[in-house]
């Protein structure tokens, strides 16, 4: 695998993920395995104006940028946190939904590239995939059907499903109980953001990968804890493989 220098992987990263077999990966969606070219944003965008929050304001710029910085949490608690009444989050994450559905309508969201064959390998080298998210479930379905992903993870799993979302441990414990699996840490968490590399350290899952092709940077994501940081998901096989599971 030629790559340049400043895109190998650490031999060191590769090296910290060889003592426990993988059993179950958990996979961000927008930013890691696939990419809406911004349509999240531009969803969060709409719904701060159709909530009643003027575009271009320092009210505006302050919740649209601690939205980015919060990528990757559920969109609800997000809301939750910009608006103090419940009432006016709830009406904000139902328009957030709408502006989403709408804007990938056109089929603006795509796999990034390498994620199909990433899902893939781990499938045939026995590992559990399950593809988690941020949205609620009727956007994550929304996604899926139109990537033509229905089935191809053994789950998928959005914050209601398991009671609350990143960076809480939920998801990942959810994904460890319904897939039967005896250990959490036989868990490989995937993300792009913070928030991802958290849930992961929360759920003591052993591997905890950033991935470059999102939000965040490899600063943040291994300051978040993130045992190893790769540019983007295709290069998963290649650490992950001393650990992959062959059942």
């Amino acid at each position: 695998m030629s790559m340049d220098s400043s895109k190998r992987i650490n031999a060191d990263d590769a090296g910290a993920h060889r003592a426990q077999r993988l059993r179950l990966a958990v996979l961000d969606m927008v930013g890691t395995t696939i990419t809406d070219d911004g349509r999240t944003e531009r969803a969060m965008s709409l719904a701060l104006q159709e909530t009643g929050v003027e575009p271009g304001s320092p009210r505006f710029e302050s919740m649209l940028g601690y939205a980015r910085d919060t990528m990757g949490f559920s969109k609800l608690t997000v809301f939750s946190h910009l608006f103090e009444e419940p009432q006016r989050a709830e009406s904000a994450n139902k328009a957030f939904e709408r502006a989403y559905d709408d804007l990938i309508a056109d089929g603006g969201v795509r796999a990034i590239p390498g994620a199909e064959e990433t899902i893939d390998w781990m499938r045939d080298s026995g590992m559990k995939v399950c593809l988690a998210t941020g949205f609620g479930r009727h956007t994550q379905n929304m996604v899926l059907e139109s990537l033509g992903w229905m089935g191809k993870a053994d789950l998928s799993l959005c914050p209601a499903d398991a009671g609350r979302g990143r960076p809480y441990p939920d998801m990942i414990l959810t994904a460890v109980l319904a897939l039967d699996l005896d250990d959490v840490r036989e868990v490989v968490v995937v993300g792009d953001t913070s928030s991802d590399m958290l849930s992961g350290v929360r759920s003591g899952a052993s591997a905890v990968v950033g991935v470059l092709t999102g939000f965040h940077s490899e600063a943040a994501l291994r300051a978040a804890g993130a045992t190893a940081v790769v540019p983007s998901v295709k290069y998963l096989p290649a650490l992950l493989e001393p650990r992959a599971a062959r059942l």
